[in-house]
């Protein structure tokens, strides 16, 4: 009596690379026990594929033009899709990680990361477990004992990474240059450093602020 064959999981590629899009689709294609739903480019086509078609696991770009992979996974929250997401992506700052995580994504890897491992991270995703390198598992473990910023804290600190004086942050957001010191300062606890320029050049480092914002 032959075996019946196994079901197949269903895999939804979103990256805003076509040529990635392309590639993982012919690598993914040669497993036997996946099957290619479908590619998006971005977050919103993502969402209207996944309105359409049944999909067990998102492999999922985190920065795109438009919408982003975190901004993709609350979407899918906020509609009722239950595909299981893995971030997979070149970017592997503390924040992208913990932003991702936080977020509802069971997966985060690497776009280098081989086929072997990309299959088993698959496989353990659509059984519901999470698959986190130990690597990116002890920084994304670093990063959850420390107090988030606050969305004033966040502001601020990218002005601070700008050069901008407590003066120049007080006049553009209407505050005393004593109400930013005291930001600054818990800033500085949150981040664990001793001055201005150390948290401007850890939360570049760590993700925390963008060199482009």
């Amino acid at each position: 009596m032959s075996k019946p064959p196994e079901k197949l999981t269903r895999i939804l590629i979103v990256d805003d690379h076509p040529a990635i899009r392309v590639g993982l689709a012919s690598m993914l294609g040669t497993q036997p026990e996946l099957s290619i739903v479908g590619s998006a480019s971005e977050g919103r086509e993502a969402l209207e594929i996944l309105q359409h078609n049944a999909v067990d696991v998102v492999l999922l770009d985190l920065r795109m033009q438009g919408m982003s992979g975190v901004e993709t996974i609350q979407a899918m929250k906020r509609d009722g899709h239950t595909a299981r997401v893995i971030i997979l992506t070149s970017f592997d700052t503390d924040e992208d990680i913990y932003g991702a995580v936080r977020a509802g994504a069971l997966g985060y890897l690497l776009k280098d990361t081989s086929l072997k491992v990309m299959v088993e991270a698959i496989r353990s995703v659509h059984a519901g477990k999470k698959y986190i390198p130990r690597e990116i598992a002890t920084r994304l473990a670093d990063r959850m004992m420390r107090p988030d910023l606050t969305a004033r804290e966040l502001e601020i600190l990218k002005m601070v990474s700008k050069g901008l004086t407590n003066k120049d942050i007080g006049h553009a957001l209407g505050i005393s240059s004593f109400t930013v010191k005291n930001h600054v300062n818990s800033i500085m606890e949150k981040l664990g450093v001793g001055d201005r320029t150390e948290a401007a050049t850890i939360s570049i480092q760590k993700g925390i602020v963008r060199i482009d914002n």
